[in-house]
């Protein structure tokens, strides 16, 4: 009887220990990932495709017996992620900002350095976007997508000769019909292009030149947009709008009867790398790098690049025959234009982080812009 009431003693309070030890961290809990990342731009499991994020989770259960969740959200602008990043309101443990961002989050030491032993798939990335100007040692980022931006035009309204340079998204026959980015340095970008002025000056004259271009766009646009330029666009309710090269198969996909979308790169125009980086507010890094580690396997990297359209600079995946073949010839020709010369291409047209004066500038001449 004794040693019946022992056991049950014993049991209770190994129950009351296991219990005790949960609470403080003994019990396996699962652990949670937060992603912040433009939108449209991973495969997440509509229309038959492969969902990353759900495999991640899955896989990574399975290889470390440890549940994880991804809470996945999205931004529409670099500008937009700098904000929320930079007030300190919010967490997040991967993000993926531009180039010209990352430059800047580093030099705010906002960004920490990455253990490459966690992230050995970063072999599979192509040597020609590596040492670039953003993070020239490769301490603080692994390049996620890249590409080039060009103009979008239903060819059922504008004239194949309309169709050249950046001239078309000031073009008075096409009133109504304009669409700009909703993003400072993108549609300041368009202006200075067309003005040929370095898109990285600090000369105020020149910011003021490519403002008033902006202001003499106003009466002719639709409207300012990000991601809702894929439903204006495809409906055929506008015309005309500048966007990064991958998004234009989405819209070609989803093009409404009567609308013929085509595309072309003005030159000069924006070359740029989005990148995986870790910000400062990270709760777990190694989990964080065996996230980017698995972004860059092959069937994660292949799926985000069949289900976004956006170039790789993974080998994996633009080197791999079926997704070529799904692809096809004219969106790989679009898509991967001499690859070979991306980097002398990247350092000559990509934008730089702008120093504090400058960019305070710029938002000040933008206030004006979306005002007027």
């Amino acid at each position: 009887m004794k040693k019946a009431i022992s056991v049950v003693l014993t049991a209770a309070m190994l129950l009351t220990l296991a219990l005790a030890l949960g609470g403080c961290g003994g019990a396996k809990k699962t652990l949670t990932l937060n992603v912040y990342n433009w939108g449209e731009y991973i495969s997440d499991g509509s229309e038959d495709s492969y969902d990353t994020v759900a495999a991640f989770e899955a896989w990574y259960g399975e290889t470390h017996d440890q549940k994880v969740k991804v809470n996945y959200t999205t931004f529409n602008s670099n500008e937009d992620m700098y904000a929320k990043l930079s007030s300190g309101a919010v967490s997040y443990d991967v993000i993926v900002p531009s180039d010209y961002m990352i430059a800047k989050l580093i030099s705010e030491d906002l960004l920490l350095p990455l253990d490459f032993k966690n992230i050995p798939n970063y072999a599979n990335i192509d040597e020609s976007f590596r040492g670039l100007y953003y993070d020239p040692d490769d301490r603080y980022s692994v390049p996620y997508t890249y590409g080039i931006v060009g103009v979008i035009y239903n060819a059922a309204v504008v004239d194949e000769a309309d169709a050249a340079g950046w001239d078309l998204l000031w073009n008075e026959k096409y009133s109504g019909g304009i669409l700009q980015f909703n993003n400072p340095r993108d549609a300041f970008g368009t202006a200075m292009y067309k003005l040929g002025i370095d898109v990285n000056t600090t000369d105020r004259a020149a910011w003021d030149a490519a403002c008033d271009e902006l202001l003499a766009q106003r009466p002719l646009r639709y409207g300012l947009v990000m991601d809702e330029i894929y439903n204006y666009m495809e409906s055929g309710e506008t015309s005309v709008g500048a966007y990064y090269a991958g998004d234009y198969f989405t819209m070609l996909e989803n093009e409404a009867d009567g609308v013929d979308l085509r595309f072309y790169y003005p030159d000069p125009t924006n070359y740029y790398v989005d990148a995986m980086c870790i910000p400062k507010s990270c709760a777990n890094k190694e989990l964080a790098e065996t996230f980017i580690d698995f972004m860059l396997s092959h069937d994660a990297a292949v799926a985000n690049a069949e289900y976004t359209y956006y170039a790789s600079p993974n080998r994996v995946v633009y080197e791999d025959a079926d997704y070529i073949d799904e692809m096809g010839e004219d969106a790989m020709a679009v898509l991967y234009p001499g690859i070979e010369n991306f980097k002398e291409l990247y350092n000559r047209y990509a934008y730089r982080a702008l120093d504090n004066a400058t960019l305070d500038y710029m938002n000040t001449l933008w206030e004006k812009v979306k005002i007027n």
